[in-house]
């Protein structure tokens, strides 16, 4: 029976061979055990404590912070939303703001413009 070396995994943030001793499993991949931090803050994560976002990894707070609702009191009531679009996050906040639909009325429904 031949020698089959056993399977290394490469880390999905620094890109190098991850090893059984130093591994973390999440997300379906391996990471380092140093590596295995979040993508904003970079405190150092637990299995149980992160989120994932197309392959990246961060802390559940970072994670809605970037991702989750925007505005301060979320829920409570549309006297406590804030208009934080979060471009300091890295968000695009692509055109302007509108509480307007932008789908096209029924027909025969009037169009008002107000």
């Amino acid at each position: 029976m031949p020698f089959t070396p056993a399977e290394t995994f490469k880390c999905p943030k620094c890109n190098q061979n991850v090893y059984a001793a130093e591994e973390v499993a999440a997300a379906g991949k391996k990471w380092h055990k140093m590596c295995f931090k979040c993508g904003l803050c970079k405190k150092m994560l637990e299995a149980m404590t992160m989120a994932v976002h197309e392959g990246d990894i961060f802390c559940k707070q970072c994670y809605g912070r970037k991702f989750g609702p925007k505005g301060y009191g979320f829920g409570q009531g549309a006297g406590t939303l804030g208009m934080d679009t979060g471009e300091h996050l890295g968000n695009k906040s692509g055109s302007q703001m509108t509480n307007k639909p932008n789908y096209a009325p029924p027909p025969g429904a009037a169009h008002h413009d107000e």
